[in-house]
């Protein structure tokens, strides 16, 4: 993993996903395998792979401060939208949690979604302001886990700090997928990630697909070579095939539907696809 120390001109960006977006990082030491945000290679001179290096922007908090005082509209903010705010590397720079404070303290509403236990850290902050906290939770095999978010904290470990933030007053909500094709998408792994969520007081429940963004099937292809090669016949068709894609995505659906109503949880439900 190759770490290096930047300097950032911008840091509060306008966003397709909310009004704003605050990225302190670019790249993200979790590694996922079907990560969407590999598109941010080419606006970098790294010729490593997505995954493999992280940009910390260590003047974010500065000019984060400086991008406030100039009074901009009010919106909401989203950390992060092209990486994990809370991967292994804000514990030691604390970048997330100082954006955070001043975000709050400007009175901006905030929308956060991770895939890190570390982020329980800044519940303290979370807890006096208008946030929205999201867990992003994929599947309950974790063997599967490891091989997909090999650095991410545990599935488990998500639900818990999930229910750490309820218990402390801030509003929660899931973040279910992308699922991956006959592989987390099974009715057990379906049924058992609504059942984890059954008895907590979400605002919404967002369950997506695997998107089929460019570039990324070379990444998926690894994967099933290496651990699957079965099933690389039926993931070319779902990749490659309007027909098939369609057939998958109206199946998927379904499913994730027919889950959701299982446990109460059809009214929160809220497909991506």
């Amino acid at each position: 993993m190759k770490i290096k120390e930047v300097e950032c001109k911008s840091i509060l960006s306008k966003s397709q996903i909310m009004d704003y977006c605050v990225n302190c990082y670019v790249g993200c030491q979790h590694a996922c395998v079907y990560c969407y945000a590999r598109f941010m290679v080419r606006f970098t001179e790294h010729t490593e792979p997505w995954g493999k290096f992280v940009d910390v922007k260590i003047n974010s908090p500065f000019v984060l401060e400086k991008q406030l005082l100039r009074r901009l509209p009010p919106g909401r903010v989203m950390m992060s939208s092209v990486c994990d705010g809370w991967q292994p590397l804000e514990r030691k720079y604390k970048l997330s949690r100082m954006c955070l404070e001043l975000l709050l303290s400007h009175n901006f509403p905030l929308t956060i979604l991770t895939k890190s236990s570390l982020v329980a850290r800044d519940f303290d902050l979370m807890s006096n302001g208008d946030v929205q906290f999201g867990m992003t939770l994929t599947t309950l095999d974790e063997t599967l886990r490891k091989k997909l978010e090999p650095f991410a904290s545990s599935t488990l470990e998500r639900i818990r700090v999930l229910r750490e933030a309820a218990s402390k007053n801030i509003k929660v909500w899931a973040f279910l997928g992308p699922f991956m094709p006959f592989l987390s998408d099974d009715e057990e792994n379906l049924s058992g990630l609504f059942a984890s969520l059954a008895n907590l007081d979400l605002e919404h429940i967002y369950a997506d697909k695997l998107n089929m963004k460019p570039g990324l099937w070379v990444y998926i292809r690894s994967l099933l070579v290496e651990y699957y090669p079965y099933l690389l016949k039926a993931y070319r068709k779902i990749f490659f095939s309007k027909e098939e894609a369609q057939v998958y995505r109206d199946n998927l659906r379904q499913r994730i539907l027919l889950a959701a109503e299982k446990h109460g949880l059809q009214e929160k439900l809220r497909l991506a696809f």
